[in-house]
């Protein structure tokens, strides 16, 4: 059985006509919109849906308050899939049928989902060679130019958990996700069975300082081509009015460690969360060995404009190889609440949340 990627994602907001635009700023193109929807539709054949608070479409109750990702739809490759995928969460969870065959399940860590069939689109996607002082696949050729960023697929959407570890396992006892990396004491990445993008999916430690006590939505990327269109399209955002507040704390423009994937990311109306431009990631497959890492060695490169505590000459490199899932067992969940954090996680501000 295999997910093949996110087909949809559905927001729920206060002001509709001010998600539009701003969806519509950051390159999505619009498939229809109205003053109580706005559906957008990527080159992959995902879309991103707005609708109002208390839409029907909406999982009901509400997974959190205020404006968000409510409910992903996640991809599924065949029928033969989507039943056992639907027969597997009915042993643990209680699983509902919309007329159009999709299945619906709610997780134990609060977060709505929904599986349905999905044949994903071919597109075209093209970077330039990449040209270094010793190495010039570029000769006597100019770089692509681009006139505006356009998101051809949705890589990844993140998630506070108050129980990352469970999250994951939820996720691959009945949908077949991966373990791909742990960020120790903030996340787990995981990928569908069938994507190659690093992550597919990131739980947030809500023990975090910062992090709220219950599931929440933080952030959403979207898989641009290079890091000029990356480029482009925070300039862009930028000249349109939306600021990244948190530009300072994130570095801008910058590369995760963890995933090599150049981002930058852009706050959305209502503090829904951000949209997150993502490009060159690792790509991946099952002979992929999971790995753990310390959450700051592994967050973003050095940088000037980081928060301190991700720079410096005291950060210690420590990645290792984790197979055997050692790294799980200090942050399994024993008791409800907000667990104590020991060392540097415990210094984490919300400043730094966009750095994780």
């Amino acid at each position: 059985m295999s997910i093949i990627g996110i087909e949809s994602v559905l927001f729920g907001v206060a002001d509709v006509a001010e998600h539009t635009r701003f969806w519509i700023d950051f390159g999505l193109t619009a498939e229809r919109t109205s003053d109580t929807e706005a559906v957008f539709l990527l080159p992959s054949g995902s879309r991103v849906v707005v609708l109002p608070h208390g839409d029907p479409r909406l999982p009901s109750p509400d997974p959190f308050p205020g404006d968000g990702l409510k409910l992903t739809v996640w991809g599924v490759d065949t029928a033969e899939s989507l039943e056992a995928m639907a027969a597997s969460l009915a042993g643990e969870v209680d699983v509902t049928r919309a007329e159009d065959g999709t299945v619906h399940a709610r997780c134990p860590d609060g977060q709505p989902i929904a599986l349905r069939l999905w044949t994903k689109r071919r597109f075209v996607s093209e970077a330039s060679p990449v040209n270094t002082p010793s190495h010039h696949p570029r000769f006597n050729q100019h770089r692509i130019w681009r006139h505006k960023a356009i998101p051809k697929t949705i890589n990844h959407v993140v998630f506070f958990s108050p129980d990352y570890v469970g999250s994951f396992e939820f996720y691959e006892r009945h949908l077949g996700f991966r373990y791909i990396d742990h960020s120790m004491g903030t996340g787990i990445f995981a990928r569908a069975g069938g994507t190659y993008e690093h992550h597919s999916i990131f739980w947030v430690n809500c023990d975090l300082p910062f992090a709220p006590d219950y599931f929440k939505f933080m952030h959403i990327a979207f898989g641009m081509d290079d890091i000029d269109e990356v480029m482009l399209g925070a300039n862009i955002m930028e000249h349109k009015g939306w600021k990244n507040q948190s530009m300072n704390s994130s570095g801008g423009i910058s590369r995760h460690r963890v995933s090599s994937a150049i981002y930058y990311y852009c706050d959305m109306p209502g503090k829904a969360g951000e949209a997150e431009y993502h490009a060159d990631t690792d790509y991946l497959d099952d002979n992929w060995v999971p790995r753990a890492w310390d959450f700051r060695f592994g967050s973003l490169l050095w940088s000037n404009n980081a928060p301190a505590i991700f720079r410096g000459d005291d950060i210690p490199w420590d990645m290792r190889f984790d197979a055997d899932r050692k790294s799980f067992e200090a942050y399994r969940r024993n008791r409800p609440g907000k667990q104590p954090i020991d060392g540097k996680l415990a210094e984490l501000t919300e400043d730094d949340e966009h750095a994780i």
